[in-house]
């Protein structure tokens, strides 16, 4: 009886670890040393991690280790619907190579408080190739085991066999003609789409932020060599403001939006105390567009030269209510809601902290408000302003009658230029 009762601990215990340690098919880290996740087209730094199929392009991927030395991390990929959902084919079917590879490339930080081992890899290559179009997850595990998971990352494979014509144009509807942006666009293809309501999948987003992604099914009109995507009311976003920003690429001196920087057990700047962006009117200042480049004037190389800050955020504000929380987001941290980047109320100071390790460069980033359901307002600290200069990025997926899996076949990436 004690060995049966032991053992199913030991089982249930055993399920709980896999069940916290499988792969989600999202931009997240699962071990608190792996910083600065980076992933774009190589053409292009911190550009959208998509390339052509069949094409010279490719992808970069890097990240720094901060227990360094060479823990032997691994990789693979996988391919996913529009909706990020295992497509569920075998390895054989979108690869031509081999479905596993070691990460072979890697530098030791040098004249850096922090030490850490910096990663990078180039997709496609030799040993991983995808071979059609569509949602691809990367994942990184160590020693081979891919229960011990430590990264995973989206990236696109297009094969652009049709076009998307977008413009950005103001809500439509009346109240919301100053604070939202609205989305129009068509798709032109030469291709035959039996059922476009079915086949034909497109999702809108705003600034590569996949929380706030619009999915469109059903084109407003249907015309010989186009799909037509205007409604009245759909794919509007919250204009927003642009984005806070600060510059840490030197610890010699304080630059954009740095109070202060002092060495603790490694360098800590802390910025200066924001307040409640929601002013009755637009400011118009350059942003990245909630981007981040790593970038270091203290040293020679920004991969391996650049040493990690402890990054001290504070907000004078006055939440909506008691029952919710605050975070900062942007690029660096994938938009994602975590411990990490909640801050924490001093009732002494009266103001709200939050503590962030990251490399030194140049930061975009923002506040937003989650309630206690979960529904997040990324509005209320910053304000929203139909004049806002945000990316929109159209991608466009088709699943053949009776096919298996769903192929990216038309993307587009525009400003808004509502000025």
């Amino acid at each position: 009886m004690k060995k049966a009762i032991f053992l199913s601990i030991w089982l249930s215990c055993t399920l709980h670890s896999w069940a916290q340690e499988a792969f989600v098919y999202e931009n997240k880290v699962y071990q608190s040393s792996i910083k600065t996740v980076e992933c774009y087209n190589s053409k292009k730094e911190q550009s959208i991690p998509i390339y052509t199929l069949k094409s010279n392009e490719s992808l970069t991927f890097s990240f720094d280790d901060l227990k360094g030395g060479n823990r032997g991390f691994s990789y693979t990929v996988e391919h996913c619907s529009a909706d990020w959902k295992p497509s569920k084919i075998n390895y054989i079917d979108y690869l031509e190579s081999f479905n596993e590879d070691i990460i072979t490339k890697y530098r030791y930080s040098f004249n850096t408080l922090q030490k850490f081992t910096h990663y990078d890899l180039k997709l496609p290559n030799d040993q991983i190739r995808p071979k059609i179009a569509g949602n691809y997850l990367l994942k990184v595990y160590e020693n081979g085991n891919k229960n011990k998971p430590v990264i995973s990352q989206r990236f696109f494979v297009l094969d652009p066999v049709l076009n998307v014509g977008t413009e950005i144009v103001a809500s439509s509807q009346v109240v919301n003609r100053t604070k939202k942006q609205k989305v129009n666009f068509t798709i032109f293809h030469q291709m035959p789409i039996q059922n476009p309501h079915q086949d034909i999948k497109a999702i809108v987003m705003q600034n590569m932020n996949t929380h706030t992604a619009i999915l469109n099914t059903k084109p407003l009109f249907v015309k010989q060599g186009s799909l037509v995507y205007n409604e009245l009311n759909a794919n509007e976003f919250w204009g927003g403001n642009e984005f806070r920003k600060f510059d840490i690429r030197s610890f010699r001196f304080k630059a954009e939006h740095v109070q202060e920087i002092y060495v603790d057990t490694i360098n800590v700047a802390q910025l200066f105390t924001d307040v409640s962006g929601s002013a009755p009117k637009y400011t118009n200042q350059f942003d990245e567009n909630g981007n981040f480049f790593i970038r270091n004037q203290d040293g020679r190389d920004s991969a391996t030269d650049s040493d990690y800050t402890k990054v001290i955020f504070s907000l004078s504000t006055t939440p909506p209510n008691s029952k919710g929380n605050i975070y900062v987001v942007g690029r660096f941290n994938n938009f994602n809601l975590s411990e990490e980047n909640k801050l924490v109320y001093d009732i002494s100071k009266r103001k709200y902290f939050a503590n962030i390790k990251l490399k030194q460069g140049l930061y975009d980033y923002k506040y937003i408000w989650v309630d206690e359901t979960g529904k997040f307002d990324d509005t209320y600290f910053e304000g929203s302003f139909f004049e806002t200069d945000n990316s929109y990025q159209v991608f466009v997926y088709y699943r053949k009658p009776g096919g298996r899996w769903e192929e990216l076949i038309g993307f587009s990436h525009v400003n808004s230029a509502i000025k």
